[in-house]
């Protein structure tokens, strides 16, 4: 099939990586270059990267309502427009285009978590189950019928793991939805709106843990969490992202019941939540190199005695 492939994080080129080759991309279009991670300069997203060194023709464009975008875009003559995570809106004039229509991989058993952070949402709720499915967009958001899905244990994993499962698995149904359209063999499934859940952005600060919340609740804020939706708090006076926490397994951390108090032992470190202990295994203080539990509880003084605090930021 001819192709036309609009994404712009990871996930997505993940998911390119495989389309192209089996399929004919005629272009990429993508979000424009900007400030990504920890720098200060500007720096392509992870589509154009693919994009570019398979010598794909790469658009950025502000908006695609603009009378030039689209007569572009119907030059390519797409049978099928391929989207993931583009992160923009696509108008009607746009869905019209492609024979086939424009096919969403949508990171989540639809019609569970339709919006924008899906992942995030389903490790927040606590779900135990995550999938894709590809779904034949439509003006209404994340609302059209689907023809293929697949799902994945969550199990402990955080974000940036289950993104990179739900990408291998979303790849595999595009390309599986693409053969049924290409044989005319494919079955549409309509959605029950009566069972929609909305997974809306998250928030600043939203992912930050809190001594007032229970271990649960702030382990999954954790694992939820990633660059663009950091984990926050403050431990001994020092503000930190905490990058990964377990639940103690062995009694260890038990005799921290009050929330807030924080305890440094056998190099291990533990924080208490509301109903238990949450054991921190890797930090980032802030201006500092990330590091493990024992490296930063070795610059904090008296943190032996269990008189320190720690603290939502």
């Amino acid at each position: 099939m001819r192709i036309v492939f609009m994404g712009t994080p990871d996930f997505a080129a993940n998911i390119l990586r495989e389309l192209k080759e089996q399929h004919d991309i005629a272009a990429v279009y993508t979000r424009p270059d900007a400030v990504r991670g920890r720098g200060k300069t500007l720096e392509p997203s992870p589509v154009k990267k693919v994009a570019l060194e398979a010598g794909i023709p790469v658009f950025e464009p502000r908006t695609l309502r603009d009378e030039d975008e689209l007569a572009r875009l119907r030059g390519f003559k797409p049978d099928a427009i391929c989207v993931a995570a583009y992160g923009k809106i696509l108008p009607q004039e746009v869905l019209d285009i492609p024979e086939h229509g424009c096919l969403n991989v949508h990171a989540s058993l639809l019609p569970k978590y339709r919006g924008a952070a899906p992942i995030e949402r389903a490790i927040l709720a606590g779900e135990r189950e995550a999938g894709v499915c590809i779904m034949r967009m439509e003006a209404g958001l994340d609302t059209g019928d689907y023809c293929v899905s697949r799902s994945c244990e969550i199990g402990d994993m955080n974000c940036a793991a289950l993104t990179d499962e739900l990408a291998d698995l979303g790849a595999r149904a595009l390309l599986s939805a693409l053969y049924a359209i290409e044989e005319g063999a494919v079955r549409w499934t309509v959605q029950d709106d009566a069972e929609a859940t909305y997974a809306e952005k998250i928030g600043k600060g939203e992912l930050n843990i809190d001594p007032a919340d229970t271990v649960d609740v702030n382990l999954r804020r954790v694992r939820a969490s990633g660059a663009a939706h950091p984990c926050r708090c403050a431990i001994a006076g020092k503000n930190v992202t905490v990058l990964e926490v377990e639940r103690p397994q062995d009694g260890e951390g038990e005799a921290l019941a009050a929330p807030g108090a924080v305890a440094f032992r056998a190099k291990r470190l533990f924080v208490g939540c509301a109903d238990g202990a949450l054991e921190i295994v890797t930090v980032k203080p802030d201006g500092k190199k990330e590091m493990n539990a024992a490296a930063f509880a070795s610059g904090v003084q008296n943190i032996k005695s269990g008189t320190m605090v720690w603290e939502r930021i």
